[in-house]
């Protein structure tokens, strides 16, 4: 709350005092990138979901920065990340929609009534030595890394006025920036947004909270496949944090990425536009026109004929003979294209019911 409340009087206040230059503004954004990846590449897919393996230089920078974000310690933040995919949406949840967006947001955090539950599910973190010296000295490496260094390089620029506002904006702001990039994927990613692979959970996938989030925002795939080191799985879709450990992985400093097949994606995105088409088509509150229901039940038709098809060529595929692979790409590449249009189907019935 303190940095909040000094983000909205002391910050406002400087820049119409002092200004700022090119030094503060390249410092916020180095830092805001330094902190922000080092929670969503290492806090979340690295530490939390084992996605992918990195050597020691990275694994300490993202611990360095991670605490400069002040998200708590890494074993703080694990423990909680992983009993949220445990009971996402349930009382168990720590930032449980349905509680409300302000809870999942920042109230889980200001008004935890709740003893601490017991960081009984990160074992694998207790024998990380890197890990455990940062609990330790989580404090310490927050404070240093997050507030001192950007004071020491602004007044190494600017003297003690530079020293101010490296405090102050590469500080205290960019603080408040990282720790809410996070907070939305916990509030806004669980209310806003597709849900392209499931719709067991209250997650969703958001383009725009992507842009903000290094690639968090595609958050309804995170939820179905939280091992895969990416979440935009499209190679369209802006996902840096993908794209950061890919280029770690060939400089060598990062191996095992974990990834899901293609397939596998796309059978989920295939059961998920079938069950809705479904659901549409049984309807009764919101009578659809002739005309959209035949489009709806043809496209229902056509991706069980294609679904069907698949579950013939999969066992062929395993194979591996040239003449198999043609015929199986083919048919995911039907099939992709059908999901495609069987979910743009769907947003038409859902803007035009009668």
């Amino acid at each position: 709350m303190g940095t909040a409340f000094l983000t909205c009087t002391a910050v406002p206040y400087y820049l119409w005092r002092f200004g700022v230059d090119w030094f503060q503004v390249s410092m916020f954004l180095g830092f805001f990138i330094a902190t922000g990846l080092s929670i969503t590449l290492g806090y979340h897919r690295l530490f939390a979901h084992k996605a992918f393996e990195a050597r020691s230089p990275v694994r300490l920078l993202t611990l360095l920065f991670g605490a400069a974000a002040f998200e708590n310690s890494v074993m703080a933040w694990v423990s909680d990340h992983r009993r949220h995919h445990k009971h996402v949406d349930s009382d168990n949840d720590p930032y449980d929609i349905s509680k409300g967006f302000w809870h999942a947001h920042i109230g889980w955090i200001l008004f935890r009534l709740e003893p601490e539950p017991p960081w009984d599910n990160i074992t694998d973190l207790r024998r990380d030595r890197l890990v455990v010296l940062q609990e330790q000295y989580y404090v310490l490496i927050a404070v240093t890394v997050g507030f001192v260094v950007p004071m020491i390089l602004g007044y190494l620029h600017a003297g003690w006025l530079g020293a101010l506002g490296g405090l102050l904006l590469a500080g205290v702001a960019r603080v408040v920036a990282v720790q809410h990039m996070t907070f939305f994927i916990n509030s806004l990613c669980h209310t806003l947004g597709r849900q392209p692979y499931s719709d067991r959970c209250s997650a969703r996938d958001s383009a725009l909270m992507a842009i903000f989030t290094f690639g968090e925002g595609y958050h309804n795939y995170h939820h179905e496949f939280q091992h895969d080191y990416r979440n935009g799985v499209k190679w369209w879709q802006w996902d840096p944090t993908k794209w950061t450990i890919w280029t770690l992985a060939k400089l060598g400093l990062a191996s095992d990425l974990r990834r899901v097949t293609e397939e596998k994606v796309l059978l989920f995105q295939l059961v998920e536009v079938r069950r809705r088409l479904e659901e549409r088509l049984a309807c009764q509150v919101s009578p659809l026109s002739t005309r959209t229901r035949q489009l709806l039940q043809d496209s229902r038709t056509k991706l069980h004929q294609l679904g069907d098809r698949w579950t013939v060529l999969k066992a062929e595929y395993a194979e591996k003979t040239d003449v198999q692979i043609v015929h199986a790409r083919a048919a995911l590449a039907e099939i992709r294209a059908e999901i495609r249009l069987a979910f743009e189907l769907l947003d038409q019935a859902s803007a035009m019911p009668a």
